[in-house]
């Protein structure tokens, strides 16, 4: 689509009850990004409440309309995934907007490919729309989608803000809470001025939920509507907001905070009432009985689709990424349909009703890290489609990635019925667990209860669902012909390492963001075209040249990449992180406040000063506590900034044991990021992105249902 352009929905396609609106970026240094953002807005192109506004820290409607997936990493970049219900969007609501925001000074003629696609319930793109001529905005409306005649239809946009996110959500009549918060003083050295602080601007302030009725008080919003109300076709997106049309500097904001307070866990459990620690906890998902595969299988399946149906923020988060609506939910396991002379009992089935219209979809699942089947699985789409059905659900602990199926199945073109086929994770079930009662919250304390039994049962080692664990066949003999230096470029079994090394990154990140309750992305660095297949091949060569499996970890709130690599020949891992240099101060300062945070690091911390050209002064944390000038170069030249690194040896079988690899990255990236990273600020003591756990995270404790 063009700018300005606008189509209706149903003359794309039939299923277009439940979209998947994305939008994408990339960034040539890697570390680009961007939050995107929902508004419901009613007839005079205001929200209804400061509740109609969709956001990281507010990320899924009540009534299911509206869900925020997260992201998932591309080729070049990342993309974020929204899940629309537009047969659940109230009818006072005419407009969703669909916006995005960089945070900090952050602007997106820093990011390429900026593009929103929309896809039905089925998951095929129906229309795009690239932004070109992104500049100094921080915040982006992509597209809206608004009712016209009793039918949704979608208009490109493409209107940015200088403002940032405060600026667009004031527009739409969103209440902005604003604080002064002091500046953060920095120690300076002998005959060393005091920098002098900067101030806010509304462009890095973020907007604050509050309540409903503080929504009614809120100022006129700043400057005019950018896009019109839908009451005549427009051709194009109303221009650009002018730069002086900006408000004035403002003080910086306590951030966004949910509009309605959850159940989360506590902190810091309560103390046991047991004798002694051979007391076992009663569970009511208990583990330690299960003896086989099929046991194994049997059991899973009905533990987590029996909490899907029981816990409807859990089910509805895992569902909408399917094109499921929201609606009410039940759940069937050993289901027994006709498939010839040989009737086939796929192991659990979904139905989801919605203004009495069903939506289902077959469960197939392994445990224990069993492979899914190609046969089985294309039954199971082949009966689908016979008999109606919307999807075809694979559920491993074998991560999908893009570019690579993990079974291949054939669709009959000639059906007029589609049948999606998707792949979940038992890491990624685990993750959303743990996002909802760690950090997001559910509806009530039996809800919270229920998602801790899971994730506990998940996490059993009799289970059987703990995620990938296996680097394939292909490991051995790829580490022997490193270490014997007969590996050749071209070699098949270096590209299915490197496949399997990004399922273990992958994993790693949905493991760290659930348990810190932010996005933590791999970055993927590839030329602006390249498909994934090329880039492993390209990866692969270098493997076998170098020896050395690399990645990079995009998290949030964090000042810089972090960077993991395993040199299969020392048999070493190596994490770090390069932290840029301040832009204001002086470089005494700069490193007395480096080893001032890091106070918890390990001793045997690597510190790097990075200076252009040259390799700089480094040392471990343990020498240069007492002396931190030795970080200063002696001939003066200027510091880009600091790499800081940890060394650890790296397991040598391909599996999950004690002395596996995997458990080894997973340890290595646990600790790096606890005792180093976490501890870092932004450069020039900027604050850190507000979390995602809500005021009552810290009080509410999960209680029995009575």
């Amino acid at each position: 689509m063009v700018k300005g352009g606008n189509v209706g929905l149903a003359a794309l396609s039939e299923d277009t009850g439940s979209l998947m609106v994305s939008l994408s970026w990339s960034s040539a240094s890697g570390d680009g990004d961007a939050d995107v953002s929902v508004l419901l807005l009613g007839a005079g192109g205001k929200v209804r409440s400061d509740a109609d506004f969709f956001f990281y820290n507010n990320p899924a409607a009540a009534d299911g309309s509206v869900q925020l997936l997260g992201k998932t990493p591309t080729a070049n970049g990342s993309e974020d995934r929204v899940s629309i219900d537009l047969t659940a969007v109230p009818d006072e609501v005419e407009r969703l907007v669909v916006a995005a925001s960089q945070y900090g000074t952050g602007r997106f003629g820093q990011l390429d490919d900026l593009r929103v696609t929309v896809a039905d319930r089925t998951g095929e793109v129906l229309l795009g729309f690239t932004i070109a001529d992104a500049g100094e905005e921080s915040a982006f409306i992509f597209g809206e989608l608004y009712r016209r005649a009793g039918e949704w239809k979608f208009r490109a946009v493409g209107q940015g803000y200088e403002t940032g996110l405060a600026g667009l959500a004031t527009d739409f009549g969103i209440s902005v809470d604003e604080e002064e918060e002091p500046a953060d003083e920095e120690e300076t050295g002998p005959g060393e001025a005091q920098p002098g602080t900067g101030t806010t601007t509304a462009a890095d302030a973020q907007p604050a939920i509050g309540s409903a009725a503080k929504a009614a008080q809120a100022p006129a919003s700043v400057g005019p509507v950018v896009i019109p109300a839908p009451a005549a076709e427009a051709p194009a997106a109303a221009p650009a907001r002018p730069a002086e049309s900006a408000p004035a500097p403002a003080r910086r904001s306590r951030g966004p905070r949910t509009a309605k307070k959850k159940v989360t866990l506590p902190k810091v459990a309560k103390k046991s009432l047991a004798e002694n620690d051979n007391w076992r906890q009663a569970r009511l998902f208990p583990a330690p009985t299960l003896k086989s595969d099929r046991e194994r299988e049997m059991r899973a399946t009905s533990v987590l689709l029996a909490v899907m149906a029981q816990v409807p923020e859990f089910g509805r988060r895992l569902t909408a990424a399917f094109g499921a609506p929201a609606g009410r939910m039940q759940t069937f396991t050993e289901v027994t349909l006709p498939n010839g002379d040989t009737p086939r009992r796929p192991d659990g089935v979904i139905r989801v009703e919605r203004a009495g219209k069903l939506w289902t979809a077959l469960v197939e699942t392994k445990t224990n890290g069993n492979p899914l089947k190609s046969e089985q699985v294309q039954d199971y789409m082949d009966i689908a489609a016979r008999r109606g059905y919307e999807a075809v659900i694979t559920l491993s602990n074998d991560v999908a990635l893009e570019g690579s199926p993990l079974v291949e199945v054939k669709t009959d073109g000639r059906r007029k019925h589609k049948v999606s086929l998707w792949h979940l994770s038992w890491a990624e079930v685990a993750h959303q667990a743990q996002l909802l009662i760690r950090h997001e919250g559910v509806g009530n304390a039996a809800h919270a209860w229920l998602l801790q039994e899971l994730l506990h049962y998940l996490q059993h080692e009799n289970s059987g669902c703990h995620g990938f664990q296996n680097m394939g066949p292909a490991w051995v003999p790829v580490r022997n012909g490193i270490d014997t230096d007969t590996l050749c470029q071209g070699d098949e079994r270096a590209v299915a390492v490197v496949e399997s090394w990004e399922r273990l990154i992958r994993q790693v990140c949905l493991r760290l963001g659930g348990e810190l309750g932010q996005k933590v992305l791999p970055v993927q660095r590839a030329k602006r075209g390249t498909d994934q297949a090329s880039r492993r091949a390209e990866l692969a060569d270098r493997l076998c040249e170098e020896g050395r499996l690399s990645a990079e970890l995009r998290i949030d709130t964090t000042p810089g990449i972090l960077a993991i690599t395993a040199d299969l020949r020392t048999g070493k891992l190596r994490t770090s992180i390069e932290v840029p240099a301040p832009e204001q101060g002086y470089p005494l300062s700069w490193v007395k406040r480096l080893v001032r945070q890091l106070a918890e690091a390990p001793a045997d911390l690597h510190v790097e000063t990075l200076v252009e050209g040259n390799r700089g002064p480094r040392g471990t944390l343990e020498r240069l506590r007492p002396e931190p000038g030795d970080l200063l170069p002696k001939d003066g030249v200027p510091i880009a900034g600091f790499r800081l690194s940890l060394f650890k040896g790296m397991g040598s079988t391909r599996g999950n044991a004690e002395s596996g690899f995997i458990r080894s990255v997973d340890e290595a990236v646990g600790r790096f990021y606890a005792s180093v990273v976490a501890h870092l600020t932004q450069p020039g003591g900027a604050e850190r992105r507000p979390s995602r756990r809500t005021p009552a995270a810290d009080t509410a404790e999960p209680a029995l249902p009575s």
